[in-house]
């Protein structure tokens, strides 16, 4: 029986992107592996069937002791038999040796093949040791012109599916009165808007009840402010998709952030969720209530 679970191996030159292109899979719902010794490549690939519960997994291996040159010769040996079941495919990152060398200057960092030596002379090393690897890979990916989002696109383009979405937005209302939320990349102060808090029949519900809900959307204010908030996000959202970032955050604030902020947080969410995934939470909704 054909075994459905998606498996890619990353590996490539050090200092080509490596990391970069794991977080990008993560970003694509690979349950990912750092730093895999080869010789436990074949033992983990079995525990992963057995166990049926991951459906796509990403596995780093890296040259970070000599002790794993046979092991990674042993495993180039051994890729076709995972090949077999088309579920595996090897992503090989390069760039040029220039390249490479200004890189590790940049981080200061020894090679690790040229740990009392010149950084060329260990990269060439690593090349001619990768060079079964390279030949056996599905990609290879030359970074030496690519910046860490453009790599992280060129992942994206190759290996997002249909059903994997890799940008969503989280669309939170709060208040003023406990804190900024530290994580929110747009923020919005809605506090203009007249109060239900002081209308004794609304005071002790929230946003998510229609009394409160239809009083907020009434006001002539809310309408207006609605009408050129929403256009400004949909206007400014695909600038920030195409810049690679994966969640953003739009913060909707109130004094308590019981009435106002949950209403318009409800509504500014749907009209969003036309057209991208979006969460809509209320972080301090309750707060007034546990105090």
């Amino acid at each position: 029986m054909k075994n459905d679970v998606q498996l890619v191996i990353i590996s490539g030159m050090s200092g080509a992107g490596k990391t970069v292109a794991m977080q990008a899979f993560e970003d694509l719902g690979y349950f990912c592996i750092d730093n895999m010794p080869p010789s436990l490549m074949n033992k983990f690939w079995e525990l992963v069937q057995e166990s049926g519960k991951i459906k796509k997994v990403a596995v780093v291996i890296d040259l970070r002791a000599k002790a794993f040159y046979d092991e990674i010769m042993k495993m180039t040996e051994d890729i076709s038999d995972l090949n077999e079941s088309d579920a595996a495919q090897i992503v090989f990152l390069d760039a040029d040796n220039e390249t490479l060398v200004s890189r590790y200057k940049e981080t200061r960092r020894n090679h690790p093949l040229a740990r009392n030596g010149r950084v060329i002379d260990g990269i060439k090393d690593e090349r001619k040791l990768l060079a079964p690897l390279k030949q056996a890979a599905q990609l290879v990916i030359n970074t030496t012109t690519l910046s860490p989002r453009k790599l992280r696109e060129e992942i994206f383009h190759s290996f997002e599916s249909g059903d994997t979405q890799t940008f969503h937005i989280e669309v939170m209302s709060f208040g003023f009165k406990y804190g900024l939320p530290i994580d929110a990349d747009i923020v919005m102060d809605v506090r203009f808007l007249p109060n239900p808090y002081y209308l004794p029949e609304l005071k002790n519900q929230t946003g998510l009840d229609k009394p409160v809900y239809d009083y907020v959307m009434a006001q002539p204010e809310t309408e207006q402010f609605y009408a050129q908030f929403v256009g400004l996000l949909k206007s400014i959202v695909p600038g920030y998709k195409r810049e690679g970032k994966t969640n953003l955050t739009i913060a909707i604030g109130c004094t308590g952030g019981q009435h106002r902020s949950v209403a318009l947080t409800e509504r500014i969410g749907n009209a969003l969720g036309e057209n991208y995934p979006v969460h809509i939470t209320h972080r301090d909704i309750m707060k007034r209530k546990e105090s």
